[in-house]
């Protein structure tokens, strides 16, 4: 019983110690590394001393378990959670098991949401082999290790993850406790995590989808009898940029082939400052199966207005992702199990955050698509009419810091697949 007592009393102390630590918040920020240091060795001194000690106490049978031990318990439970440190408790396979109020901030992502899910999932693509590789190493015992990530959410800012083994009582296994902190010291901010869409109540957001799918009606009614091909090719550059950043069409019944790719926007050339050409409305991104295509204007936000475009010739340089475009071009939509699965099942494909890499396929080089293009949301919608067979299936990328999809995005454009698949049967 005095060694309960005891333990009680340091319990105490690391209590008041946290309380202090919840205090120092507010010091300058050239002073908080050191506030930072003192709570990383607080975690140490649970993990090291407090947590051993528990379990020789528990493990005496239940004479040694008394109510005031549960209330302990309990307490250590309730200080992971408010430590004003981002903590993440996962197993061997990278796996969370808690994940802290502070780290729920920082990532941007829900306890609940993450619990259950990789923690690798909410990093870059790649960070996330050396990250769980490490995490391994930890859990079988070879040592507490640091290392550089950065948050898919948010790439351009790195994030030092510190991880230390811990062993649950009751488990065979050790966990892995990740302690998450900015590269540069700083305690992470709203304004250094991007926030949702600009302060737009539920109405606008309904009218500005409405304005797409309306450019998207206008479209094809108003397309010239060019052939069934030219359909979704039109109805990709009315998506791409102001919608998605990638754009990819498979069109076929009985087998699908690869028509169109859009990527990102190239960078500018000098000729144009001089203002764009006399030619509006989306540029010719376009061409015979195998040709990439390309657009403009950075897409920003969710949905963006349609911008003016230029010709090719127009004193425009190379995109930086020219190559992936041509890669995703020269593609067999049958080596992608995204687009097959659409092709069959005939129903819409939502994914945020998308834990497999490998769900669009590979290069030949045996990069994923996904991890070349740095996409961070995707939709796959086959198009369709309510009765009819399946004649295409239309992808769309969101890459980088841009807001994932919503659902009700995916609504709009589950419509508008269907406005496509109508448009394709009239010109049969």
């Amino acid at each position: 019983m005095a060694e309960t007592d005891e333990f009680g009393e340091e319990l105490a102390d690391f209590v008041r110690r946290v309380a202090e630590l919840k205090s120092a918040r507010s010091v300058p920020a050239d002073e908080l590394p050191t506030v930072l240091d003192a709570a990383i060795f607080e975690l140490d001194h649970v993990a090291d001393q407090l947590w051993p000690r528990f379990q020789r106490l528990s493990s005496d049978g239940p004479s040694g378990i008394a109510s005031t031990d549960r209330q302990e318990q309990q307490l250590l439970k309730a200080l992971f959670q408010r430590v004003p440190v981002p903590v993440a408790l996962v197993d061997r396979e990278t796996v969370v098991r808690r994940l802290n109020f502070a780290a729920a901030s920082f990532t941007g992502v829900r306890a609940g949401y993450a619990t259950g899910r990789p923690l690798t999932g909410f990093l870059a693509h790649a960070d996330r082999a050396a990250f769980r590789s490490q995490a391994a190493a930890v859990a079988r015992g070879d040592g507490d290790r640091s290392l550089t990530v950065h948050l898919q959410q948010q790439p351009s800012a790195p994030v030092r993850a510190t991880l230390t083994a811990l062993r649950p009582s009751g488990e065979p296994r050790s966990a892995v406790l990740v302690v998450l902190q900015p590269a540069d010291s700083r305690v992470p901010s709203g304004a250094n995590t991007p926030g949702p869409a600009p302060n737009l109540t539920e109405t606008t957001r309904h009218t500005v989808l409405m304005d797409l799918v309306d450019a998207m009606t206008t479209t094809l009614l108003s397309a010239p009898g060019e052939g069934r091909s030219a359909v979704p090719e039109r109805a990709a550059e009315v998506l791409h940029e102001r919608f998605a950043d990638w754009v990819v069409v498979d069109t076929g019944a009985a087998r699908l082939s690869r028509t169109t790719v859009l990527g990102p926007s190239d960078i500018p050339g000098p000729s144009d400052t001089t203002g764009p050409s006399d030619t509006t409305g989306p540029s010719d991104t376009t061409g015979p199966p195998g040709a990439p295509g390309l657009s403009d204007t950075p897409g920003l936000s969710d949905i963006q207005g349609p911008s003016e475009g230029r010709r090719p010739s127009e004193g425009r340089r190379p995109s930086a992702y020219a190559e992936v475009v041509a890669a995703l071009a020269a593609q067999d939509p049958a080596a992608c199990p995204l687009v097959v699965e659409a092709a069959r099942g005939g129903s819409t494909a939502l994914q945020v955050r998308p834990e497999d890499p490998d769900v669009f396929g590979r290069d030949t080089s045996g990069d994923p698509f996904l991890v070349r293009a740095n996409v961070t949301s995707l939709l796959c919608v086959p198009l369709t009419t309510a009765s009819g067979p399946v004649r295409g299936v239309l992808t769309l990328f969101r890459s980088g810091g841009r807001l994932a999809f919503s659902m009700a995005e995916a609504q709009a454009m589950d419509m508008m697949s269907r406005h496509i698949a109508l448009a394709m049967a009239r010109l049969n």
